[in-house]
């Protein structure tokens, strides 16, 4: 079965109300290929929500950018996964490199809160990927293949987790994985599901890339056989990301 084509738009942490309306009405203007070629999924900052999910067009959804690891309660400044499923949001980023690296979010930790976040009916785009000292020691696949086992251990479904790779040294940088540096990851990723996981659940798993996807590197970065979408940032904002989402038909017409 071929794999859906898969782009999320990562708003991060921007955006005012007018800008964030500005932003959907672009979105819901646009000349995308149908759902059935790419499925898009864009996620606002947590207080913006409600109001894209109202706005945005059926067939884009909506995720949150993070949640919680457990069942709510007395944790200041959280959002639960029961709190996103009660507000109808179908999916949530997690294990993003800027919370691993700047909020110390551990492996382990990451593996519990996509497990806790599958167990509330929550889809899941889980973040993978290495950083520049780690790439240059040559030990890109050791850090991926921890951060995916953490994952891999706590989870055996997967048909409702996407996972992304990006390469800590190609967020917001600038600098993009050329498409054979993102396509032997992916491969290599693919390769680690087969042998740690199931054969079936290497081949439907999606692999999407993120870091510095734009208008320019999308469609190269597309036609490559294990990049099976992507995770935009900063073009996610702007008008580029329905050109990010028009590269799903390399893919189709591959």
């Amino acid at each position: 079965m071929a794999r859906k084509f898969f782009i999320g738009g990562n708003w991060k942490c921007n955006g005012t109300t007018e800008e964030v309306k500005k932003i959907v009405n672009v979105l819901n203007e646009s000349q995308v290929p149908p759902s059935d070629v790419v499925e898009v999924v864009v996620s606002p900052p947590f207080v913006f929500l409600p109001l894209v999910k109202g706005l945005l067009r059926p067939d884009f959804h909506v995720a949150a950018q993070n949640c919680w690891v457990k069942k709510g309660g007395a944790f200041t400044g959280e959002v639960s996964a029961e709190m996103l499923v009660n507000l109808g949001i179908p999916w949530v980023i997690l294990g993003h490199s800027e919370r691993r690296l700047i909020l110390n979010e551990s492996n382990e930790f990451v593996g519990d809160k996509v497990a806790y976040a599958l167990a509330q009916g929550l889809k899941v785009i889980a973040c993978v990927g290495e950083t520049l000292e780690q790439r240059e020691a040559g030990s890109t696949m050791d850090v991926v293949a921890a951060q995916t086992k953490a994952i891999a251990e706590r989870v055996s479904n997967w048909s409702d987790v996407v996972l992304a790779y990006e390469p800590v040294w190609a967020i917001g940088t600038g600098k993009v994985a050329t498409p054979a540096q993102a396509q032997e990851v992916h491969f290599e990723l693919r390769k680690w599901l087969h042998a740690n996981t199931s054969p079936e659940i290497a081949a439907t798993t999606r692999i999407i890339y993120g870091g510095s996807v734009n208008g320019a590197n999308c469609k190269e970065l597309a036609a490559q056989p294990d990049v099976d979408g992507f995770l935009v940032g900063g073009a996610s904002l702007k008008p580029e990301f329905i050109d990010i989402i028009k590269s799903a038909e390399v893919k189709k017409n591959a």
